[in-house]
């Protein structure tokens, strides 16, 4: 006769790197030398409750091309689509919680007939222990649009910080600092979606 016992708990991961991470930077170079609009870099720490930095955390971005359209069926406005700029990268945390991208500068695209949703970038994160990934987004600190925000308009002022990345010239592009802190003080703003 068998025994019946409980299954035991187990977190998820960390397996990005083997499964779904490219081993060159491939995927985290999202522009070529025809892709349209200002080159930009996103760089920070994925960073966890402790302040620790996650250093296998899988981060995903998506966006609209520099003219404000995403390559995506659904999206169907008579706006221009660049045929070298597929708008999606992912990226693995190094040992130090760091990961970088470099992409352009978004365009704005429409939140509903009247008002337009500031230039930003879709980002999801995967982790250990994370039973689903969490969804939130990257604006630019030096976008006076993100003002008039119709999203942004709906977080709490004093919590709206963790949603803008910091700019910082760099030597040939704009780079913009972006550190996403899944728990504790200073904790990025997750949508649930």
């Amino acid at each position: 006769m068998s025994r019946l016992t409980t299954t035991a708990s187990q977190t998820v991961g960390p397996f990005f790197k083997i499964a779904l991470l490219r081993a060159d930077a491939e995927c985290q170079r999202l522009v070529s030398a025809e892709t349209l609009g200002e080159r930009i870099r996103i760089e920070g720490h994925v960073i966890d409750g402790d302040g620790l930095p996650i250093p296998d955390a899988m981060i995903e971005i998506w966006q609209a091309n520099a003219a404000g359209r995403y390559r995506h069926p659904a999206d169907e406005r008579d706006v221009p689509l660049d045929p070298a700029f597929i708008g999606f990268g992912r990226c693995g945390s190094d040992a130090e919680g760091r990961y970088w991208f470099e992409t352009i500068r978004p365009g704005r695209v429409p939140f509903n007939d009247r008002q337009l949703q500031a230039a930003h970038i879709c980002v999801a994160v995967f982790a250990r222990g994370m039973l689903n990934h969490a969804c939130s987004r990257l604006y630019f600190a030096d976008d006076p649009a993100t003002a008039t925000d119709p999203l942004l308009e709906l977080i709490p002022v004093e919590r709206r910080a963790t949603l803008l990345a910091a700019p910082h010239p760099g030597a040939d592009q704009q780079v913009y600092h972006f550190d996403i802190i899944l728990q504790g003080a200073g904790e990025t703003v997750f949508f649930n979606l």
